[in-house]
């Protein structure tokens, strides 16, 4: 007698993912690593007149146009003074159709983690210093907390051009009261 496989049991345990961790203001902060495309140091940075302060400029990745987004100036914060640990993160975002490369300015690079599905928690209802939305998670490493953050969200292509445009009308740009893109909101 044959016994049939559940279709919907899981064949294998979800497998840890990797995250690259790193800082802003001294909070420990994660991006999964197949988003990340290199780390750079940061250098030449060419600045783009009449963009939202979260946009730091662009730089010349070897021969492409890669925008730079400062991290603290897009959670709502002032923009990261450049030390000699500061890098750039560049980030590949989408499908094989369409991919959009950026850079993201941190503190410090920290290390990889690999964190195991059933270490990582919902985000936080309130109290974080960023967008809930901005969270895709909390991850346990050691007795504390990893924010995981949600890459298509912090760098939505769109939302920084609705920035862009504000700034150009001369709106004040209030990141935490920034209108939610794709959030099923007829409006």
């Amino acid at each position: 007698m044959a016994t049939l496989a559940r279709k919907d049991a899981p064949v294998v345990a979800a497998e840890p993912r990797q995250y690259l961790t790193f800082t802003l203001r001294g909070e420990m902060y994660a991006v999964e690593t197949l988003s990340v495309k290199e780390i750079i140091e940061y250098g030449q940075v060419t600045t783009v007149p009449m963009m939202p302060p979260s946009i730091r400029g662009v730089i010349n990745l070897r021969g492409a146009v890669v925008p730079v987004i400062d991290l603290k100036a897009r959670f709502g914060g002032q923009p990261t003074e450049v030390t000699r640990r500061t890098c750039i993160v560049i980030i590949e975002m989408g499908g094989s159709d369409e991919c959009q490369v950026l850079g993201i300015v941190v503190d410090t690079v920290s290390e990889v983690l690999e964190i195991p599905p059933g270490e990582i928690e919902a985000p936080p209802a309130f109290g974080a210093r960023i967008r809930a939305d901005f969270i895709r998670g909390m991850g346990k490493v050691g007795g504390g907390f990893v924010i995981l953050l949600n890459v298509e969200a912090v760098l939505s292509t769109d939302e920084l051009s609705v920035l862009d445009e504000l700034s150009r009308q001369g709106a004040p740009m209030d990141a935490g009261a920034m209108p939610q893109l794709g959030s099923g909101v007829a409006g």
